[in-house]
Formats: C-alpha cells, sequence, structure tokens
C-alpha cells in the first residue's frame, strides 16, 4: 500500500485525526524541551517509534503517542513537568487525580477533549501523550502475574472498577502487591539481566535489551528532531516482529470515538 494513499484515507491534512496528531505532536515538543534542558533520557515507544521508523511520522490511522522514560527518573519528571510545561498542559499521574488508574503518566492538553470510557471519570480529559516509565525486569513472563495483580489493584482503588474482586484486591491486596513489586525490583538489581520492561502494574509486558535503548539518539519525526531508542530495528523487532509489513485494515485501530477542539 503506497504510504501517501494511506495518509489520504486516515489522516489528510485539516482531518480530525490530523490536527489531534498535530496537538499531540505540540505536547511532545514542549516536553522534549524540558527534558532536554534537565538532561532527563525518553524516547519514543511503541506505535510512535514504529510511525517514525515506517511513516517518518504518526501511522496514519494512530491517535496516540508514546514515550518511554526510566521509572527512577519518574519523580524529577513530575517536578518539572508540573513546574515548566505551557499553561495550556497539565501533568496527570495518580498523584494529581484520584480517578487516574494507570501505572503510567499523561500530559493533557488542556483545551481539548480526547473521549474514551475509561477517562470519564477524570479531572482532565484533553488530548494526551502517554509516559510510560521502562526499568530493568527479570523477564516478561515473569513480570505478567504481578503486572495483572497490581494493576486489578489500582483499579479497585481508584474505583475505576466497581467490581467486586477489584474492590477486594485493592484493599486487601494493594500493599502486599507493592512490597512483592519491591522485592523483585531488588532481586533484579543483584542479577542486573540488562533486560527492559514497562513498569510494573501497566498493562503489556515486553522484554528489551538494554543495549538497544541506550544511549537514546535523536530520531527524526514529522519534520522534528526527538528521541528514539539506540537500536529502533532491535525495539521494535521485540514487540511487532515484521514491523515493516502494514497491518490489514481490520487491524488499523484507533483508541476514541469523538475527539473536539476548544481553540
Amino acid at each position: 500500500t503506497n504510504m501517501e494513499d494511506l495518509r489520504q484515507k486516515y489522516n489528510p491534512e485539516g482531518s480530525l485525526l490530523r490536527r489531534a496528531q498535530l496537538r499531540m505532536l505540540d505536547i511532545l515538543v514542549a516536553v522534549d524541551g524540558i527534558f532536554r534542558r534537565h538532561h532527563i533520557d525518553y524516547w519514543l515507544h511503541g506505535g510512535t517509534l514504529l510511525g517514525a521508523v515506517r511513516h517518518h511520522g504518526f501511522i496514519p490511522w494512530d491517535d496516540d503517542m508514546d514515550i518511554a522514560v526510566r521509572t527512577s527518573d519518574i519523580p524529577r519528571i513530575r517536578k518539572v513537568l508540573q513546574h515548566e510545561l505551557p499553561e495550556r498542559f497539565c501533568y496527570q499521574d495518580m498523584t494529581t487525580d484520584p480517578h487516574f488508574c494507570m501505572a503510567i503518566a499523561k500530559v493533557r492538553d488542556k483545551h481539548s477533549l480526547f473521549d474514551e470510557p475509561d477517562s470519564r471519570q477524570l479531572k482532565e480529559r484533553g488530548i494526551y501523550i502517554d509516559i510510560i516509565p521502562m526499568e530493568e525486569i527479570i523477564s516478561a513472563k515473569n513480570q505478567y502475574p504481578i503486572n495483572y495483580l497490581y494493576r486489578h489493584c489500582i483499579w479497585g482503588r481508584s474505583r475505576y472498577s466497581n467490581r467486586l474482586l477489584d474492590r477486594f484486591l485493592g484493599y486487601v491486596c494493594y500493599y502486599p502487591a507493592k512490597l512483592w513489586i519491591a522485592c523483585i525490583r531488588l532481586w533484579t538489581k543483584l542479577l542486573h539481566t540488562h533486560t527492559w520492561g514497562d513498569i510494573y502494574g501497566w498493562a503489556f509486558t515486553i522484554e528489551e535489551k538494554e543495549s538497544d535503548i541506550f544511549p537514546v539518539r535523536d530520531i527524526e519525526f514529522e519534520g522534528h528532531t526527538l528521541l528514539g531508542p539506540a537500536n529502533p530495528d532491535g525495539f521494535l523487532r521485540a514487540i511487532y516482529g515484521d514491523y515493516m509489513q502494514i497491518p490489514p485494515e481490520d487491524k488499523r485501530a484507533t483508541h476514541t470515538s469523538r475527539i473536539e477542539f476548544y481553540d
């Protein structure tokens, strides 16, 4: 399939999706400037990195944007973004919004609405980019059960899920799960596996070689110089396999049914 044909079909200039993509890019350019000023590493992740390599920008049908950071940098990231983001953007995680129910963070645009069923209880619901903390892990297989348990604990505590089991897990298993994760992190430090994955409690379990991530390096995206992992090819193959293959039409998913702009 011709890339230009895909752009014309999914995100032609001026379309709602294209406007949303460009707003996400505005957010990331602001974040990139702050992170570079403070010498904080980040790298394009998931479909955003795939878009950079395969499309030199957004995957035409994609309506989200992911970057990754070190889990250990999150306290510093929280502080600098809350102080230095332009007024129109805001930082959001479990410490800033009691109903936020994810182990990751987001930076949102306050002048828009990105309507998703799982965000309707949140204080801020604008177009966003995801900040996904990554850290050294033992293996994705080892990470899966604690991720599942901890995620449901978070859902129960944040009232995102009113299922009895999730509420029970949230109030009875949350702290034991956190202790379990702390023990695994300590064990991982002792082993020094050089294997990285997304933060504990996030929905996805992936395995990446440390050498495929660091040192981060410049990568082109929509005409901007952003940061990507050291070896984008190795990083993407670990997640997607043959990532240059365009997926069939029924696999080209978007996240939202409604986007609104207020400026």
